[in-house]
């Protein structure tokens, strides 16, 4: 039985190897349920997971867990316990504390970036997960730790990327990665010191419009100017005459 468990796990776990790019350390979310399980089939968690995946494994959680643990009392302080032995990971919930299965949902969005592994009890949270393509489940049953089979949803994303519909959340990181060893990645930072465009300084044409509009008063001017003088000397000898008239009278 044992050995059919770890053939079914180690079948399912190459498949999201292969397909989503999980290595190890497998990061693994538990959430209250399953912590109050392992308590009561007295399972080692920290021992018994890396035998059963065949490799590393981190044990995780989140302060929304151990926040509602610590609401449920006594009942579930030895779930606290080896809740609280784990490592926690940051949530986006740093000033309200959401349910444990609200926040683990949160934590595999987006593709599930940093595959995680989701363990619970929780039957309307195991739901939601499979809806979510990538995403490994497991849950215990019968004192044992199970991997749960990848879901329609998850088999039915890793066809449309075969068939080349999809890009699948591995290859994406993969071109990320290509981008910034090659220096093509645009990192925020950059995005914000993106240059302004300089304002430009007085346009040189409307400048020598000006000019010209300035010469042109000029030449009016010089031209008023010479008429002046043209009036000026046409009338001076009609004065002379004048002057030499009366003399003559």
């Amino acid at each position: 039985m044992k050995i059919t468990r770890q053939k079914h796990a180690k079948k399912h776990l190459g498949f999201f190897r292969n397909n989503f790019g999980f290595r190890e350390p497998y990061q693994i979310l538990l959430d209250g349920t399953f912590c109050q399980a392992a308590l009561r089939g007295r399972i080692q968690l920290r021992e018994q997971l890396p035998r059963y995946l065949m490799g590393e494994t981190q044990l995780c959680t989140t302060r929304c867990v151990l926040k509602e643990l610590e609401t449920l009392g006594k009942e579930l302080y030895g779930a606290k316990l080896i809740a609280q032995k784990c490592q926690v990971r940051n949530c986006p919930h740093f000033k309200t504390a959401v349910s444990g299965s609200e926040c683990l949902l949160a934590m595999v969005e987006d593709g599930n970036p940093h595959h995680y592994f989701v363990a619970t009890q929780d039957q309307n949270l195991s739901l939601k997960v499979k809806k979510k393509p990538g995403i490994p489940l497991m849950f215990i049953i019968q004192n044992t730790i199970v991997l749960d089979k990848p879901s329609p949803k998850t088999i039915a994303f890793v066809k449309a990327v075969e068939s080349g519909q999809l890009v699948s959340v591995h290859e994406k990181q993969s071109i990320k990665q290509l981008k910034e060893e090659q220096g093509l990645a645009k990192h925020p930072e950059q995005r914000r010191r993106k240059k302004h465009k300089k304002v430009s300084g007085p346009n040189p044409l409307s400048c020598l419009k000006k000019k010209k509009k300035a010469q042109d008063t000029q030449s009016s001017t010089s031209e008023r100017k010479r008429k002046r003088k043209r009036i000026r000397n046409r009338s001076a000898p009609k004065t002379l005459s004048e002057k030499q008239g009366a003399e003559g009278q």
